[in-house]
């Protein structure tokens, strides 16, 4: 499906972009293209989050899913999967496949006919993803997540820690919108957006897009003879947004506009992303032998924009107030047991952030608590043994892991170890 009047897909040709603009942007931004097999984000990344168009999922003359090219696909998931990759699929399709088999008219549906036609799709959908992958050995679990499951705080720790479980379990998570029960006001309204939040919450290396398109160009080739395909982004200017375009009607939701929208999300996150074209077989295995893609190059990994995030947190909910071995094990790289808890300050709740206080009350690093105030109260000073007798279920060994703490300043510690630093130290 073409989107005329944005810089994406083929070339184009473009409108009205003085072309000296473009080609300073193709000077600042892109380097030459070459069909090599050199490394990629895409074979360097840990956890990959890959998103999927209906455009190529589904047929536009039957509605019918495109089984041929499906296969081909999924096996390139489960060659990353093989490789020790974890992966993530966000999967639009559900509301293409459902207003086939609904008899549904063309052009823009009502919401309650697309909440409707999603629920038609999805478990046709559900049903092809379970019986390629497990075919290949691996399990697979459908996740429907809404924007409220990535903007209000337990919901997205719940989610997030759904994903880790599954993929520590060796599972592949097919992730798409809950259209069934979203509103307009509570929808991503777009699978790229959708995909940069997963890629967010999972803190993903890397994100792809795999739609009708095969990357950003400097313009709009269906207009401009001269424009030029862009292969690395290293900022998102607003040069690079201003080729963004409309999309046009159709199966998708999506066009380069949302694509800029979900690479914002995804960079400031850490995570490299990818936009290139799907419709050839083996669309994954192509790009790492150098077919097309543009790569949006994040400034840090996940792990640092998730502590850069932390940090700048301007008002942590609550204090935790530490004893001196556990400040001494903290300094050393180590998460925060309960063990080494000798208070607490303020109300908050599970996946808030708080200040870690030394003995003498100094703010010595911030961090994500794993459990309330008044549960961490209730455990502090204790094994992490203890803590599911304690409190009636098993939570997370660790008050705050180390990936969830960020060392402010470094604060000489008291001569003596206490009982506490000892555990401290033979944790994680």
């Amino acid at each position: 499906m073409r989107r005329a009047g944005s810089s994406l897909g083929r070339p184009l040709r473009s409108g009205n972009r003085p072309r000296a603009v473009a080609l300073t942007m193709v000077s600042s931004v892109m380097s030459s293209h070459k069909t090599t097999t050199a490394a990629t984000p895409l074979s360097q990344a840990r956890r990959v989050v890959v998103k999927v168009g209906s455009a190529l999922l589904v047929d536009a003359r039957n509605g019918r899913l495109k089984r041929a090219w499906l296969k081909t696909f999924i096996a390139d998931l489960l060659r990353l999967h093989r490789r020790g990759q974890q992966v993530l699929l966000v999967s639009s399709g559900a509301i293409a496949l459902g207003r086939w088999r609904l008899q549904l008219p063309a052009g823009a549906l009502r919401l309650e006919e697309s909440q409707a036609a999603a629920a038609v799709g999805q478990i046709r959908l559900a049903h092809a993803y379970k019986e390629l992958l497990e075919e290949g050995g691996v399990h697979v679990a459908q996740i429907l997540l809404t924007l409220e499951d990535s903007e209000q705080r337990t919901r997205y720790l719940n989610a997030r820690a759904t994903l880790e479980a599954l993929l520590s379990l060796g599972a592949i998570p097919v992730i798409n919108e809950n259209d069934t029960v979203a509103t307009a006001e509570i929808r991503y309204g777009d699978n790229d957006r959708l995909a940069a939040r997963v890629a967010q919450m999972a803190s993903a290396d890397c994100l792809l897009l795999l739609s009708d398109v095969e990357g950003l160009y400097t313009a709009d080739p269906h207009r401009d003879a001269s424009a030029q395909f862009i292969e690395r982004v290293p900022h998102i200017t607003p040069e690079i947004e201003a080729m963004a375009g409309r999309a046009k009607p159709g199966l998708g939701s999506g066009g380069m506009a949302t694509k800029i929208a979900a690479a914002r999300i995804a960079v400031s996150a850490g995570c490299h992303m990818g936009i290139a074209s799907g419709h050839q077989r083996h669309p994954i295995r192509r790009i790492e032998a150098g077919a097309r893609c543009t790569w949006f190059v994040p400034a840090s990994t996940p792990l640092a924009a998730r502590k850069q995030w932390i940090v700048g947190t301007r008002r942590p909910a609550g204090a935790i107030h530490i004893d001196a071995g556990a400040l001494r094990a903290l300094q050393a790289g180590k998460s925060l047991l309960a063990a080494g808890v000798t208070g607490t300050v303020g109300r908050f709740d599970s996946g808030d952030t708080v200040s870690v206080l030394a003995p003498d009350g100094e703010e010595v690093a911030r961090g994500i608590a794993a459990y309330s105030d008044a549960d961490s109260a209730r455990i502090m000073g204790r094994k992490s043994g203890d803590i599911e007798s304690l409190l009636g279920f098993r939570g997370r060994e660790e008050l705050i892991h180390r990936d969830d703490l960020v060392i402010l300043q470094q604060h000489r510690a008291a001569a003596q170890p206490s009982v506490g630093a000892q555990q401290l130290q033979e944790g994680s």
